[in-house]
């Protein structure tokens, strides 16, 4: 840009950011409660400060100013000026430069030094007192770039209905550095997710939908850093407009967003979408001891929910130090142009919202009316894209399953434990695994949700892998640092006789068995299945079952796994082709009522002996091999069958309604369906069987 101007002219309040256009750049921040803001401009060596102006306004809380003949590539920041009293939550310090909250690129590295502190870290008095040095040279910079427009090609969406989901839960980096294929100078990126290596394992598996831990930018929190580890899911946000570097081949920020773009763009062209986890329950600003870099700076008592009793102190409902106070307007304005810019300019089909009742949150608790929901079903881009809630958080009436509004779905831990529980023998009756793999009723049947809103799963990237959970009892993390304390303690888990990894054949088989069986359940039940990725081929992580800052062999995919069981893939793929050409088995709605007489579908439960089930089976716990049958209305003969035995030996299991063909069978994936007529199976040790009709096991050619 040519000399910069002696003063800012005010600019525009709306939107909020720093925008090129009309011959400068417009430049809008929110601060409810500072007394004024500067504007500091930087040489492109991050180092070396330009110039500072003080920013117009404020006009409805927003400081303002253009900056004419400025163009994009310029490296600036705020400095935000108030008063320093932590005791009414006003944490000003305008020695520490402010990334903008809508930067688009985030230049620098950061280190953790005390001067990104804006109190005296090691003073008997703590955060009462300011930290006078200036972080300046050694700040992060915000950077203005170009805007992109539309995502390329975001009128051919996918567009996949909840009813169709089957969802892949992936890290963008573990997913690809061990895949055979992959170029070198792509792995881990947001590239070789859209390699075709990469593409051909999610169409052979038959998944719809990507779900990718968080892809904006993250720091690593400072007992990380000390230690020499990273945090590697990325769950520490301070870059809510920005793709992680670190998840990127390429290496300037212009590129980086076309790369995503990019990646967007070619995996809808195979009929992939895209859902993102986003964390908006904190920030990396951490507690009172952390580091001041943006939110903190601006307003702190706006941006963070703070202890009524102590507004020094954080409400800390994310367990990270510090909690979004989305119920302020200007949060949940942020919140909501986040969403925007990743769905318009990224391309993304939904998201994942990270401990999700934070956004929630009101003075009086958890409420599902609160404003940022209303907003979000008001809104005419984000309406139509896919919204899954993690319904838990670490504050107070934390745990909401079943509580989110509209078309919300919702992770289902409740799934997870009573499935694990049956399959793996630790005494979960017929009944509750009944409950779950219909939906589960008991939480979702109100208020006009349907069954779609329980994400089926049993294993996710928080806990032990599918394989882990049938080969250790106990957590390994002794490599995160935390002498083995961090990670759920009391996972439902079992070893089968030897605990970890095993060369004993009959342990191995095994097992694969109950995967598979487990697999196979999250991909029949009523709901929206959600597998983690790696489960497909029997990946572990050694037993770690919280390896978010395991940026190794650990945290990656274990690709060679499937060498050592090759079927589990192939049942999947079998698993979602049935899903799609049987409507029954991804039937979005509640199933008829016992007796009812009219053309709603319904189901029903027959003991081993084709009996249909009575009260006195449901409480038997000397049995756990039964049958469910699925008709299309009263007067229809049932159309699918699917007979569950956890039990270590095989069992004779007589079918009502027969006769009926064996269309899979998770002992022999590989086995075609049988045309052969039987009215009584042999079912196999720790197995599922999937039958149906004549006419469903011929078109059955996955």
């Amino acid at each position: 840009m040519n000399a910069l101007p002696e003063q800012l002219e005010p600019g525009r309040d709306a939107p909020l950011g720093a925008h090129a256009g009309n011959g400068g750049i417009n430049f809008a921040v929110f601060s409810q409660r500072a007394q004024a803001v500067e504007l500091c401009l930087y040489a492109n060596d991050g180092a070396t400060e330009l110039k500072r102006y003080r920013l117009h306004g404020p006009d409805d809380g927003i400081f303002h100013g253009f900056l004419e003949g400025a163009t994009p590539g310029l490296h600036y920041g705020y400095r935000a000026h108030g008063d320093y009293r932590p005791e009414n939550g006003r944490r000003f310090n305008a020695n520490k430069l402010l990334l903008d909250p809508y930067t688009r690129a985030i230049e620098g590295h950061f280190d953790w030094q005390d001067e990104h502190h804006g109190c005296l870290r090691d003073h008997p008095e703590g955060d009462r007192l300011v930290d006078a040095c200036d972080n300046g040279t050694s700040a992060l910079k915000s950077r203005v770039l170009v805007d992109p427009g539309l995502a390329p090609g975001s009128g051919n969406r996918p567009r996949h209905a909840a009813a169709d989901l089957v969802l892949y839960e992936l890290h963008v980096k573990g997913f690809s550095m061990q895949l055979l294929g992959i170029p070198e100078e792509l792995r881990g990126s947001f590239a070789a997710l859209a390699h075709p290596a990469a593409i051909a394992h999610f169409k052979k598996l038959g998944v719809t939908t990507l779900s990718l831990l968080p892809v904006q930018y993250a720091l690593s929190e400072r007992h990380l850093a000390e230690k020499g580890l990273v945090n590697y899911w990325g769950y520490n946000p301070i870059g809510f407009f920005c793709p992680d570097p670190r998840l990127c081949a390429a290496k300037t920020p212009e590129m980086q967003r076309e790369e995503f773009r990019q990646m967007v763009q070619t995996l809808h062209a195979h009929g992939l979408e895209v859902v993102i986890d986003v964390v908006f329950n904190h920030t990396a600003e951490g507690g009172a001891d952390g580091p001041t870099l943006s939110f903190r700076g601006l307003d702190n008592a706006s941006w963070y929910i703070l202890s009524p009793d102590d507004r020094s102190r954080y409400e800390n409902h994310s367990g990270c130090g510090n909690t979004l106070r989305v119920v302020h307007p200007r949060v949940a304005q942020f919140v909501m142009d986040v969403l925007r810019y990743w769905v318009e300019v990224m391309g993304v089909d939904g998201f994942r919202f990270d401990l999700a009742p934070v956004l929630g949150r009101t003075r009086q608790g958890f409420d599902a009316s609160a404003p940022f929901f209303t907003a979000l079903r008001q809104d005419p881009v984000l309406a139509g894209v896919h919204w899954i809630a993690e319904p838990w958080d670490t504050g107070p009436g934390g745990y909401q399953l079943g509580r989110f509004p509209g078309k919300f779905l919702e992770w289902n831990d409740r799934f997870r434990d009573a499935v694990r529980g049956y399959w793996l023998g630790t005494g979960v009756s017929r009944g509750e695994f009944a409950r779950r793999v219909t939906g589960s009723s008991d939480v979702f049947h109100h208020g006009g949700r349907q069954p779609v809103a329980s994400v089926n799963f049993v294993a996710a990237h928080d806990g032990f892998t599918l394989n882990d959970a049938v080969s250790y009892t106990q957590k390994r993390n002794h490599a995160n640092g935390e002498n083995n304390r961090d990670g759920h303690a009391n996972e439902v888990s079992a070893n089968f006789s030897a605990e970890g990894d095993s060369a004993d054949t009959a342990i191995h088989e095994t097992r694969i068995r109950v995967r598979r069986a487990l697999l196979a359940t999250v991909m029949v039940a009523q709901g929206t299945p959600m597998l983690c990725a790696g489960d497909e081929f029997g990946n572990s992580q050694s037993g770690n079952n919280n390896a978010y800052c395991q940026d190794n062999p650990t945290g990656w995919l274990d690709w060679s796994a499937g060498d050592r069981d090759p079927g589990t893939a192939l049942l999947v793929s079998k698993l979602a082709a049935l899903r799609r050409i049987n409507p029954l088995l991804r039937y979005p709605r509640w199933f008829a009522d016992e007796g009812d007489t009219g053309s709603t579908p319904q189901l029903h439960w027959y003991s081993a002996a084709g009996e249909r089930m009575q009260l006195h089976d449901w409480h038997d716990r000397s049995d756990s091999v039964f049958a469910c049958q699925v008709q299309d209305g009263a007067e229809a003969v049932p159309d699918s069958c699917v007979v569950f035995n956890p039990q270590d030996v095989e069992r004779s299991v007589r079918l009502a309604h027969g006769p009926w063909r064996i269309v899979l069978d998770t002992t022999t994936p590989e086995a075609p369906a049988s045309h052969e007529p039987i009215y009584h199976v042999t079912v196999p040790a720790h197995s599922l069987l999937i039958l149906a009709r004549a006419q469903i096991a011929q078109e059955f050619h996955p």
